[in-house]
This record gives C-alpha cells, structure tokens and sequence, in this order.
C-alpha cells in the first residue's frame, strides 16, 4: 500500500536494535504511552542496544526470554510532509515503509494517510 507523510518524524535511536530469527531475546517492559502503539516490549540481546520489539516477532520461552520468530530490525525511517512511501507490514500503530532506491524503516501511522493513488 502506498501512503503520503502527513507528519515529519525523526527516529529516536541512532543505533536500533536488531536480530535474526532464532535470536534469543531478554524482554522488559511493556510500551505504554501512545494510544494505538499496543505490544511493544523494550528487548535486550548481546552486542546489540536495547530498543522497542513488537511482540508479533517472538515467542516467550520462559518469564522474562524470549525466541525471535523473524529477522526483525527497529530502525526507524526519518520522512517529511509531502513524501510518498511505499509500506509493507502494520504492527502496533507503525508501519514498515520503503522509499524509492530502498531506504526504509518504521514509521509511525499517525504520521502517514493511504495514498488514493494506489497503484
């Protein structure tokens, strides 16, 4: 689906967390804030900055652990008013969006509408 930037957003961590399936994850709090961002749990694995995980990307194998079901990145894609992206998945209130020549990450849904140019 194609979506117009309605908002400018900057992301907030200049080294986001990210992992492969199969990684095992240390999951912390839940996100709680932001009306429509449910599920987001503040994750930890070796090597890496802790950052926000959506909890469609793992499974809790214990209290507290985690397994990453998918390869899964928290970068975020900085986007200005008037710009086009091209998004490919929902979770929790954020879109993964493409520009094109290939940049992509996160962007929040409040920041985006669905563009009436669909094709």
């Amino acid at each position: 689906m194609r979506y117009d930037v309605i908002q400018p957003h900057r992301g907030e961590f200049p080294e986001p967390i990210a992992f492969t399936r199969g990684t095992m994850l240390r999951v912390g709090e839940r996100y709680e804030g932001e009306a429509g961002w449910q599920d987001w749990y503040f994750c930890s694995t070796p090597g890496q900055e802790d950052g926000w995980v959506p909890a469609q990307v793992f499974r809790l194998t214990a209290p507290g652990v985690a397994m990453a079901l998918e390869d899964y990145s928290a970068r975020e894609l900085d986007v200005e008013v008037g710009e086009r992206l091209e998004g490919a998945r929902v979770l929790g209130g954020w879109c993964w969006c493409s520009r094109t020549g290939g940049e992509s990450g996160w962007v929040p849904l409040a920041c985006l509408r669905a563009s009436p140019d669909r094709a």
